[in-house]
């Protein structure tokens, strides 16, 4: 029986960070907090989560029949605007303390959500930067990805090219197996250092910016590689003209065509922290 809404846990209360997390993050541009939800809050917000992810994905394809983007993860994208119990985790304070802490930020805004279900047999997530897709003015903004199960690289970890975040946007490409091997090559020429966790548990999250290259391998377990991920951005930001169609189409989508030059903070954007 999924749990009403006043009965999920309240998650408004501050997790000190380290200063290593945040130094690793300020150098490397991305880092990992372990238990950020208690076993007991992930256990009461997964169903939630999962239930919400099944009912509005709309992938009805098998794997075989995608192509290189669709085969990386389910992707269903703000759910907190259609699901009340989805919408009491994405809003909550921890998650947005700490990514204001981390990027040295007062105040932070929603960009928006998205559950990525890596599912068994799922392909590789190409190499590639968030920030391509996104028509903002700022380097503030950045991605928790938090997997609701326990997992491990045979499931998918999310890998960084640590440091790769300094030269912000390389290439005029969205995730696909072009960007997999320009990127590859990127990040080999530049000799990044590879990171990514051996394994992480439900409920630890890591985070990383907008800018810093990432991707994660295949999942060859048995098992649904279940991540809820949440996007802020710095109170402040501005949206900038379209570099490309995806930032057009971003531009309506997440920013409710706000005039360009305007401040990031429309009912889709809310002020979280």
């Amino acid at each position: 029986m999924v749990k009403q809404v006043a009965d999920l846990p309240v998650l408004d209360d501050f997790k000190k960070l380290s200063p290593e997390n945040v130094s690793e993050f300020r150098e490397k541009g991305h880092t990992l907090v372990r238990e950020v939800l208690s076993a007991g809050e992930v256990a009461a917000y997964r169903p939630v989560i999962v239930e919400a992810a099944d009912r509005y994905n709309t992938e009805k394809r098998k794997l075989d029949d995608r192509d290189t983007y669709g085969k990386a993860f389910l992707q269903i994208m703000n759910l907190w605007r259609v699901d009340d119990e989805v919408k009491k985790f994405v809003l909550g304070k921890r998650m947005a303390k700490i990514a204001a802490d981390l990027m040295g930020v007062e105040n932070v805004r929603i960009y928006h959500d998205q559950a990525l279900f890596k599912e068994p047999g799922g392909g590789p997530t190409p190499w590639h930067q968030d920030q391509y897709y996104w028509p903002i003015d700022t380097n503030n903004t950045i991605t928790m990805w938090m997997p609701l199960v326990d997992i491990d690289v045979e499931m998918g970890m999310l890998t960084f090219a640590s440091g790769s975040f300094k030269e912000g946007s390389i290439f005029n490409f969205e995730i696909s197996d072009e960007s997999e091997g320009a990127f590859d090559n990127y990040v080999k020429d530049h000799d990044f250092p590879i990171s990514r966790a051996k394994t992480m548990k439900a409920g630890d999250a890591t985070w990383h910016r907008g800018f810093t290259i990432h991707q994660a391998p295949g999942n060859n377990s048995n098992k649904m590689r279940e991540v809820m991920t949440i996007i802020y951005v710095a109170d402040g930001a501005r949206v900038t003209p379209y570099k490309n169609n995806w930032q057009k189409n971003d531009h309506h989508k997440w920013l409710m065509d706000k005039p360009i030059g305007e401040l990031i903070d429309s009912e889709l954007n809310p002020k979280v922290l």
